[in-house]
């Protein structure tokens, strides 16, 4: 089980010194109530303003609120939540024993499970049932048996990637990331995870990831904001639980891919784990689609963002030496543990997942009645209700971190930055959690640091200097 945080000395007074509070906040009126949150949420406020101001209005980080998606067409769905936006009430979330995670990947509201094979896949599982702890080790084994083709498979696709840039780039001013940002995902998730060639079905090939971003559009639309003019966003986008049919041609040609391609991860997951052949298929799209494609498809963005800032020469001259330093320009030398050993490329990926956590939301509910403590208070939860953390505020605690606001490079080095990573919330539990079957955080958490530290170094080895801009690479400067 993942410690609670407040068993690390940095968060003090304990909570029995604390005073006890009532939970402030209400879910207003029925139906008007959710609805005015929502509207807030999506359109007048944004989650950013939308959690920052009632944290001014209560002068608490912990408060009563509705999250969309809501009635009047999502019967069934319950709005109301218990925000947490401190990093000590946050840290409650992965308690095993106080909280489960039952069908709240994306709080009350699930999308049908006709999208993941009429079956709940692991991500909806509590770790308490049974069948997590197959899939779960089953996702686990995979990760250690990948990690021998891991980087080469990498390296060799990361060179496809940048040379499409290289050449969009010699023919405009720019090159777009998305498209082939998200094919290089799509055929290296699917060579690591499934052992599977997206090469051996041109159809596959060439729109495999267009079809799992399809997917993924259609069953989260109610949950995420998509930039379109309001208000026919919130009537066309949130107001509806977009049929399954509108993308079941698309997800049976991905199942058959992985049916056809990944033959041995399927005989292992029957054999060694127990599991269905179906089990292990969509359980395994699931892995590549919402997990790998999707979680990279939001955060490789934002890195190289980050990273090619025009602004951040400075930076980028720390990381480039520290990069030679460790491995020269030679793509040979570029292992996990080679960027193990790069104390500034690690805390750059650490500060992005800080600042900017790919899955924004975090959701967990009460598996019994305990009290929750915030840096200043303690409050009651009653058995049943649902715990909502939004964690690029929780992630910006000043209690915690120094200059929350600001991209701090060296934030996560030495024993200073070693200690913060206790606090580093992204990937359903802290940076210094360890994935197990009986806890619920994300089994790649390593793999997935260690291979955006990658994608850095190897950067630092091609190229001088990058600029990226709006979504676009917008020159290079190839190393010399």
């Amino acid at each position: 089980m993942i410690p609670m945080m407040s068993s690390i000395p940095l968060l003090t007074p304990t909570p029995a010194s604390l005073p006890v509070r009532t939970i402030p906040g209400s879910y207003g009126l029925p139906l008007l109530g959710p609805i005015s949150d929502r509207l807030d949420y999506f359109w007048f406020q944004k989650p950013d303003t939308f959690f920052s101001k009632r944290i001014e209005k209560y002068k608490s980080t912990v408060f009563r609120t509705n999250v969309p998606p809501c009635f009047p067409f999502f019967v069934g769905v319950n709005p109301n939540v218990v925000a947490v936006l401190d990093v000590k009430s946050f840290s409650h979330m992965f308690d095993m024993e106080m909280v489960e995670k039952a069908n709240v990947l994306v709080g009350d509201f699930m999308p049908s499970v006709a999208y993941t094979g009429d079956m709940r896949t692991c991500a909806y599982l509590d770790a308490s049932e049974p069948k997590h702890a197959q899939i779960k080790n089953f996702s686990l084994d995979i990760l250690k048996r990948s990690s021998k083709t891991w980087v080469p498979t990498l390296v060799n696709e990361l060179d496809t990637m940048f040379g499409t840039f290289e050449s969009d780039l010699s023919k405009s001013n720019s090159a777009s990331l998305l498209p082939t940002m998200q094919k290089f995902l799509f055929n290296f998730f699917s060579l690591t995870l499934l052992g599977a060639n997206p090469a051996a079905s041109p159809e596959i090939a060439e729109s495999g990831y267009a079809l799992i971003d399809t997917w993924l559009a259609i069953q989260l639309a109610p949950t995420v904001s998509i930039g379109l003019f309001q208000p026919f966003e919130e009537i066309l986008v949130h107001s509806f639980n977009y049929p399954f049919f509108l993308v079941k041609g698309g997800y049976e040609k991905l199942t058959q891919f992985v049916k056809n391609g990944a033959k041995e991860v399927l005989k292992r997951a029957q054999t060694d784990f127990q599991l269905t052949e179906q089990e292990a298929i969509h359980n395994l799209l699931f892995i590549l689609g919402f997990n790998a494609f999707g979680g990279f498809s939001i955060f490789l963005p934002t890195l190289l963002g980050n990273l090619g800032d025009e602004k951040n020469a400075e930076l980028q001259e720390k990381l480039r030496s520290e990069v030679r330093e460790r491995v020269g320009l030679k793509q040979e030398n570029l292992s996990f543990e080679s960027v193990k050993e790069m104390e500034l490329v690690q805390s750059f990926v650490y500060e992005t997942l800080r600042l900017s956590p790919p899955v924004p939301n975090q959701f967990a509910r009460a598996r019994k009645d305990f009290k929750l403590s915030s840096h200043d208070s303690v409050y009651q939860i009653k058995k049943g209700e649902l715990l909502c953390g939004y964690q690029p505020l929780v992630m910006r605690d000043p209690k915690v971190f120094d200059e929350p606001e600001k991209f701090v490079l060296e934030r996560f080095t030495k024993e200073k930055g070693k200690e913060l990573l206790n606090y580093l919330f992204w990937s359903n539990g802290p940076q210094t959690g360890k994935p197990t079957e009986s806890n619920k955080q994300c089994a790649a958490k390593d793999i997935v640091t260690l291979t955006a530290s990658l994608i850095v170094a190897y950067i630092f080895q091609r190229y001088d200097s990058v600029s990226f801009s709006g979504g676009s690479l917008t020159s290079v400067k190839k190393a010399s």
